[in-house]
């Protein structure tokens, strides 16, 4: 059974932040609890993912148990240093309706040659003003990235691009 290394419970801060210049920017889940933070590196479809799924069970939540929500205002930058834990292979969210709390379970992606048997395990939970907070910054993190090709989706790089649905018929995208 895979092994909780950190449960932060509850959280003080979360984000998802970005290091690096677009098209080289690597994406990191940041939780911290007192002097404890965890970074955990994720891949920019999770950053998205994990937006959208939060976004569903927030609106969901709201539905069946409506509650004012406060307006509070929260930092979302990466707090240094930023040290990444270990690649997430999934996460998984959950509602704790005793405490109206979200639980965010982010699981570490092992590789055929890693010695471990069991995969280690990161649980955050947080207010849904927090997660709220997390889902439209990870949104809004996401589509700080490359340009999309309107023909193709593909990411337009700062030198060009060159688009296949294009068939030679048109010279190289360029950035806008």
């Amino acid at each position: 059974m895979p092994e909780i290394v950190y449960d932060l419970d509850p959280v003080t801060f979360i984000t998802v932040g970005t290091i690096g210049p677009p098209g080289q920017r690597t994406f990191f889940l940041q939780a911290s609890q007192d002097d404890t933070l965890v970074s955990l590196i994720i891949e920019k479809e999770q950053a998205q993912a994990l937006a959208d799924s939060l976004e569903r069970l927030l609106n969901a939540l709201d539905q069946r148990y409506p509650r004012p929500l406060g307006d509070v205002t929260y930092s979302m930058a990466l707090i240094e240093p930023v040290v990444g834990l270990w690649r997430v292979g999934q996460m998984g969210l959950g509602y704790d309706d005793e405490r109206d709390l979200i639980v965010l379970i982010a699981q570490q992606l092992l590789f055929e040659d890693d010695p471990q048997e069991e995969p280690e395990l990161v649980r955050f939970t947080a207010t849904r003003e927090q997660m709220r907070a997390l889902s439209r910054h990870a949104a809004w993190v996401v589509k700080q990235g490359r340009p999309r090709c309107p023909l193709c989706g593909g990411p337009i790089d700062p030198t060009g691009h060159f688009c296949p649905p294009s068939n030679g018929h048109q010279r190289s995208i360029q950035r806008p």
